[in-house]
């Protein structure tokens, strides 16, 4: 069987940069969503269960468009491209809308909408890069992604930074008011992503399936959603080895990472700024969710300062080894928080966590894509998403029994139990066994990058 060619560094960075729009959406998603249900008055308690809507829609969305997309192809629009278009125009819809929320339910409502919209969009691209790139170039494709996770989201943290040159305000104009410097951030989020994935689109081509008569006739006998829901219990039923053992390292990893989106605005509001919540101290919490941005924004430098170095690292201690160093080095960011008020160890111990970041953004899907059959990268890819989105639900569902007695009612000890999951994780990783087809890939990139 043919090997697929060697693309130079740009066309795998064009591939890629639809990525970035994404992770814009995402950064803004993950950096402003609970102070925004704080603004419109949801208990800290109930954060997490207004989170759910993210791993829900991940595990529907993401295994079934997968196995839509990898049984998807014309000459015009090729296999993946129509799952980028759809996705971005309704995460774009729903970004555009979302900081003009003028109730919780209607704020909950766009998140379920801006979830679906990005795991449209996002699955397809971690599928092109076992469509586009052979087994050689494969670390460099999701170090590259892993890159633009990185500098999207950076981008998005920087905006209360940035807007205000502009004359934009970062304060609300009063109590429980969204503040402008978060309306415009989303809006840019929205042109951001439709141009970023129409970018992808016009400078990249997709390959045609290796057997079109093959491909046809499966796709005849095989049409639409109900039998793309048969593939994904297929696929699950018939999940390689190293796909099962990975599950620990995401369980942990995944149980515990929700709780930084969900509690480190409102950890630093309340122990760097004395500010509990938006009406006991307005000025505060906004300071707090400001601050909160600017540790996001070093948390997303760690990840893409990282991202290119992982290979080398790798190649020297192995994947399992170099993802269970960096999980380790983000579990002890975490609880570095629990000793001081000072804002700058929020900061410092954030750009640790960035660091485990970008490896929990690319260490488990290469090891996933060197054990997988390539015509099934897709549906694999997809339903390895479960592996994110199950623990993220179990924490959506438990943490708020949990947090009025096991962590005191403190988002504090929040950000600390996560730290202790990244380290659990860590020690999972010695779980896992890479194909022997994993070990022989090679590291072409050297110091990260050509």
């Amino acid at each position: 069987m043919k090997d697929k060619p060697q693309l130079r560094f740009w066309q795998i960075w064009n591939m890629s940069f639809g990525f970035l729009g994404i992770q814009y959406g995402f950064g803004l998603q993950q950096a402003n969503m609970s102070p925004i249900f704080r603004y419109l008055n949801a208990d800290e308690s109930a954060i997490p269960i207004l989170w759910l809507a993210g791993p829900v829609t991940g595990l529907l969305v993401q295994p079934i468009i997968g196995a839509l997309s990898d049984k998807t192809w014309s000459k015009r629009w090729g296999r993946r491209k129509p799952y980028f278009l759809v996705g971005a125009l309704v995460t774009s819809f729903a970004l555009i809308m979302m900081p003009n929320s003028s109730a919780l339910w209607m704020a909950a409502s766009l998140m379920w909408l801006l979830d679906a919209g990005l795991n449209i969009t996002m699955e397809p691209f971690r599928a092109f890069i076992g469509d586009k790139l052979n087994m050689q170039q494969r670390n460099l494709g999701f170090a590259v992604q892993s890159f633009f996770v990185g500098f999207g989201q950076t981008l998005a943290n920087l905006m209360p930074f940035i807007l205000p040159v502009f004359g934009i305000a970062v304060a609300a104009s009063g109590t429980n008011h969204i503040p402008d410097f978060v309306k415009y951030s989303f809006y840019i989020g929205g042109v951001a992503i439709l141009a970023s994935v129409f970018w992808t689109m016009y400078t990249t081509t997709e390959y045609p399936p290796e057997n079109m008569e093959e491909f046809e006739r499966l796709k005849k006998e095989k049409p639409g959603v109900l039998h793309a829901f048969a593939d994904v219990i297929d696929a699950f039923r018939h999940m390689p080895a190293t796909m099962k053992q990975l599950w620990w390292v995401k369980f942990f990893t995944w149980y515990g990472l929700p709780l930084m989106w969900q509690y480190l605005s409102l950890a630093i509001a309340r122990h760097a700024f004395n500010a509990p919540d938006a009406t006991t101290n307005p000025v505060g919490f906004a300071k707090g969710l400001e601050w909160s941005n600017l540790c996001f924004a070093l948390f997303n430098v760690g990840c893409f300062g990282i991202s290119f170095l992982l290979p080398p690292i790798a190649a020297r201690l192995g994947r399992r080894s170099t993802h269970a160093v960096f999980l380790t080095i983000g579990g002890l960011g975490f609880l570095s928080m629990l000793f001081s008020h000072d804002k700058y160890v929020f900061l410092a111990g954030m750009t640790l966590v960035g660091l485990a970041w970008g490896s929990i953004m690319s260490m488990p899907y290469v090891m996933l894509s060197t054990s997988v059959p390539k015509e099934r990268m897709g549906v694999y890819m997809g339903l390895f998403n479960g592996f994110i989105v199950v623990p993220q639900i179990i924490n959506n569902m438990t943490i708020g029994f949990l947090y009025e007695t096991v962590l005191n009612n403190d988002p504090r000890n929040a950000l600390a139990l996560c730290g202790v999951c990244l380290i659990l994780a860590a020690g999972a990783c010695f779980l896992v066994k890479e194909s022997p087809k994993a070990e022989e890939v090679a590291f072409p990139i050297g110091a990260g990058g050509h």
